[in-house]
Parts: structure tokens; sequence; C-alpha cells
């Protein structure tokens, strides 16, 4: 990395800015000179780590984005690569501002033959000002008891329950970094947390150039 690079925000590796993505096509004349696919010693090694339940799952995934191709929804494609790697015990992290989703979700994996364990972020009900030690203008409600989510739980408590696959609806940024750490199985993200708009946080990236320019991009004539 240069120092100029450093300077404009550029880490290591900068394939999100990249304009010619050869990797895609097979291509590697021209690549630019840190693109990780020219890192022929790394990439052995890697390759190397795709055996038994990693290349199963690699497998069963291309095979899920072959056959849903801009066909199927998430909630049918995470049933698809559940029923190929022979998951049928679900655990569910949810958010209590997501629990009416959640029960419609609950409703169409048990209709499709899944057992379910689902863990509200707010298990164990304990006091977020006392136990994170925030001050009262601190709190989302002050004046007012509120239960701290509890992500850990929720991982701790899905691992009691030997689920196969775990999936995350609507948890905080942060949160689920919590949740992904201390959860035995893999995980997969069905909807995550943007109460400003829907749960669609890509639409900030959409309306970057325009509504949100000033918020986003505020250096940028």
């Amino acid at each position: 990395m240069t120092e100029r690079d450093d300077k404009m925000g550029i880490g290591e590796y900068s394939c999100g800015v990249c304009k010619i993505h050869g990797c895609s096509k097979g291509e590697k004349e021209g690549l630019p000179k840190n693109c990780p696919t020219l890192d022929d010693e790394s990439l052995d090694e890697i390759l190397k780590m795709y055996t038994g339940e990693e290349l199963l799952r690699a497998q069963k995934a291309a095979l899920v984005e072959s056959e849903g191709y801009c066909q199927k929804t998430r909630v049918e494609e995470i049933m698809d690569f559940a029923r190929k790697c022979g998951f049928t015990n679900l655990g569910v992290a949810f958010c209590t501002g997501l629990k009416k989703e959640m029960a419609i979700f609950h409703k169409i994996l048990t209709a499709h033959g899944f057992t379910v364990t689902s863990v509200i972020c707010k298990n164990g009900s304990v006091a977020k000002k006392e136990f994170l030690h925030l001050k009262d203008q601190e709190l989302v409600r002050p004046d007012t008891f509120e239960a701290m989510c509890n992500p850990i739980g929720q991982a701790v408590f899905l691992n009691k329950a030997m689920t196969e696959l775990n999936i995350l609806l609507g948890l905080c940024v942060g949160h689920d970094t919590l949740f992904i750490k201390h959860s035995e199985a893999p995980v997969t993200v069905l909807a995550v947390k943007d109460r400003v708009l829907g749960h669609n946080p890509v639409a900030a990236l959409y309306m970057a150039d325009g509504y949100y320019r000033k918020k986003l991009l505020p250096d940028e004539k």
C-alpha cells in the first residue's frame, strides 16, 4: 500500500473501487497490483481450506444460486440451502421489533417441515442501564425499564438447542457481531436492522448521490 493510497482510505485490497473485476471473467491481465487474485501463495492455502463440510456448503450454495437465480426469494433460498445441507433443526435470533415478521417466518419454516427454535433479543430481561453502566439519558426511553439486547444469550440458547443453521432476523449493528462470534452453528442472514429505511439498508447507497448526499458524502461538491 502506498502512502497516497493510505491517505485516500484505500486499505491492503481495494476490490470495492476496482474498475476491472477481471476475476469474475477468469481474466488476470491488467489487474491492479494489490488484487488478491494475483496472490497465488495465499490462494493455494485458501483453496486447501475448502474440504469436508466447507466444500459441501460451498457446493450447495452454488446450486442454490444457480437454481433460484432471479426467481426465488431469500426466504426460499434459505430453505433450499438448509435442505441441500441436510439441516432440519433451524434457529432464529430475532429482534423484538420484528416479532410480527418472526411469527410469519416461523409459520413458513414449519410448513416446510423444519423444526424451529427462536430466541428474542430481550431474553433474560436484563436491565440495560445497570448492566451496561449507562446514564438515563443514554437509554432509548429514559425513566423506564429497558431490557438490554442479549445476543450472546441468543447464541448460547440456540447452541443448547443444537440447531444446525442459525438465521439472523433484524439484530442491531454490533449485536449481530456478538451473536455470530458465539454461535456454534453456521449463520446466515434473512434481514438486518434499519429502522429508517424499512430494513433495506442498501437504499442509502442508492440515494447517496441524491437525498442522502449531504449526510453520507459531505465533502463532495
